[in-house]
């Protein structure tokens, strides 16, 4: 090794040793008869002095330093000057006298502060990910992860699990969003897909008898990108054989539980784990992912509304809708300007309108008032338990309402500071109905065409299918969902009676799921298993907005990889070997 000790973790038992250390020039000051520079590396920072009496060539050396430059010093580990001492360092008790000094690589100009925590915009720091890496916070971010990974691989390895790795080329499945293609060239116009998860290769992990697997899966989705969507992304994924909901749910509670304590201390779980119906979540909260450490739950205010005067209420219940709202707490006092805001937030997001109604001593300053008795406003406070002082907000229509509640749900409680940033409020939503009925006509999945139907609930599948619950949960946390799995089904009767409801047909089934269908008929157990999003629970566990942030080589906002320019241009060469054409319509 070129260095005998890492920078960071020097510490007072070594005074009056000779050090050999190496890193990169983190800052230098020049204090006329004495140079100082913090030297850095993965460990952390330390001081180190130049001194021309020591080593007048050293010296020489260090006047010529600059930013990033990389150097090995060999010096003596001395006690700081009393009253010099920095108490923000590991290592602030202590400093290198230098006696040699070696530069081992100089370096450009960075093209943006590497030692100081300020704004930089994320392109740029994409473009140069590998300087972006250098900086503190991200440093932080990755080693975070590196331990949340490893914890995860101690819990499992602790409780019977076998990590086993499955196929990254694989058969384009069906999985909720567009497949990644990858031409063949050995097999002319045919493609092999990138995993958008291992979903039939983990239960076919199951009819192999390996009861309980799991790996660090790298998968992706061809989808448009938000916050917490990328590309490729990685996920916990593991299947357990010969278990029912509970048993994946209290294991998965035990596993975040004890890593937030062992990895992240600092940060409070609320737990138990809360357990929320799909439907009481929707109704509640206004999504299927709540963040639970706020209150602003929506009520429903349907039966004071039919009562009243409001053409804009009533209209809406003739119609079939609703007439919900959520209380803000201590808002009576917004401006028109403020209020005209929140109208437009909720009309982006398919609402109608906004009304609002502040509880004050005098007439509430609301159009809805010249409707509305103030026996009825007195109700509607009532059903939110709301105080003088307060802003009811209040939405009429169909199916939009919830969805924009949810989202004004969100909002103010950003607006008033209501979320705990120490908090991590994790949930689990249950009871999801197995089917949906898209837009274009037909059945599709709510989760995926595996998923198990509640036993109770089978016969409905022919009279029924909307009443179907599935064997499906997610858990949620501050409001961003973490994970999905279920109990899958197991026989290949049941499979293909679900495959026949979403409208695949007969070839398309033996094409894409005939090797899975064949097993089920060789002795599939029961099994279900569940895929945490690694990259979501790390930003969550750093406090970050978004998973590019906790993850080494992003791509972009517009998938986009800036470092690599990438996609980019093949040859015609490549192509002909693929036996490709380009049309780009």
């Amino acid at each position: 090794m070129l260095r005998t000790h890492s920078c960071g973790k020097l510490a007072k038992k070594h005074i009056g040793e000779r050090v050999t250390i190496a890193g990169w020039v983190h800052r230098r000051r020049d204090h006329g008869g004495l140079v100082f520079i913090d030297l850095r590396d993965r460990e952390g920072l330390v001081q180190v002095v130049f001194n021309p009496e020591v080593s007048g060539e050293g010296h020489e050396v260090a006047t010529k330093l600059r930013h990033e430059y990389v150097v090995k010093v060999s010096g003596e580990v001395a006690k700081r000057p009393e009253g010099t001492e920095n108490p923000k360092l590991a290592t602030g008790e202590i400093e290198v006298i230098a006696q040699q000094i070696e530069i081992l690589n100089p370096s450009k100009t960075p093209p943006f502060y590497i030692n100081e925590d300020i704004e930089v915009d994320e392109n740029l720091r994409l473009r140069y990910r590998y300087l972006d890496l250098r900086r503190e916070k991200m440093k932080e971010n990755i080693i975070l992860r590196h331990r949340v990974v490893k914890f995860m691989r101690d819990f499992l390895d602790e409780r019977g699990f076998i990590e086993i790795e499955t196929p990254i080329l694989i058969k384009s499945t069906p999985e909720g969003a567009r497949d990644y293609l990858v031409p063949s060239r050995v097999h002319p116009g045919r493609f092999y897909a990138l995993p958008q998860s291992p979903q039939q290769l983990k239960q076919l992990l199951m009819v192999a008898g390996f009861e309980r697997y799991y790996q660090i899966a790298r998968c992706f989705r061809d989808e448009d990108l938000r916050a917490d969507r990328q590309p490729e992304f990685t996920q916990l994924d593991l299947e357990m054989s010969f278990v029912d909901e509970q048993d994946i749910l209290t294991l998965m509670e035990e596993l975040f539980t004890s890593l937030v304590e062992n990895v992240k201390p600092m940060m409070r779980v609320l737990k138990p784990f809360p357990r929320l119906s799909y439907h009481d979540a929707m109704e509640r909260y206004g999504t299927d992912k709540p963040d639970l450490r706020y209150g602003l739950e929506i009520r429903d205010l349907s039966d004071i509304a039919a009562g009243s005067d409001f053409a804009v209420f009533r209209s809406a219940l003739q119609r079939g809708g609703w007439v919900k709202g959520i209380c803000a707490p201590g808002c009576a006092h917004y401006s028109r300007r403020q209020l005209d805001e929140l109208a437009e937030f909720v009309q982006a997001r398919g609402a109608k309108g906004l009304v609002t109604l502040p509880l004050v001593e005098e007439q509430a300053r609301s159009i809805a008032t010249k409707f509305l008795t103030r026996q009825q406003i007195t109700e509607m406070a009532m059903r939110f338990g709301a105080n003088k002082g307060d802003l009811l907000l209040i939405v009429a229509g169909e199916r939009k309402v919830m969805e924009a509640l949810g989202a004004l749900r969100q909002e103010m409680a950003h607006r008033l500071g209501l979320a705990d940033p120490n908090l991590l409020a994790f949930c689990w939503i249950l009871d999801f109905p197995l089917l949906e009925w898209s837009d274009e006509g037909g059945w599709e999945p709510m989760h995926h065409p595996f998923t198990a139907p509640r036993d109770e609930d089978i016969p409905l599948l022919d009279s029924a299918p909307e009443k179907v619950h599935a064997k499906h949960y997610d858990i949620v946390c501050n409001g961003c969902e973490i994970s999905s799995g279920s109990i899958r089904i197991h026989t290949r009767e049941l499979q293909e009676k679900i495959f026949k409801l979403l409208g695949y047909s007969e070839e398309e089934v033996r094409q894409r799921f005939g090797n899975l269908l064949e097993a089920f008929e060789y002795g599939a157990p029961p099994h279900g298993g569940i895929a945490p999003g690694i990259d979501r629970l790390v930003m969550l566990l750093a406090g970050e907005q978004t998973i590019r942030e906790v993850i080494p080589f992003p791509k972009n906002q517009s998938a986009t990889d800036l470092m690599f320019d990438a996609p980019s241009e093949v040859s015609e060469e490549q192509l002909k070997e693929l036996h490709l054409k380009l049309r780009l319509d």
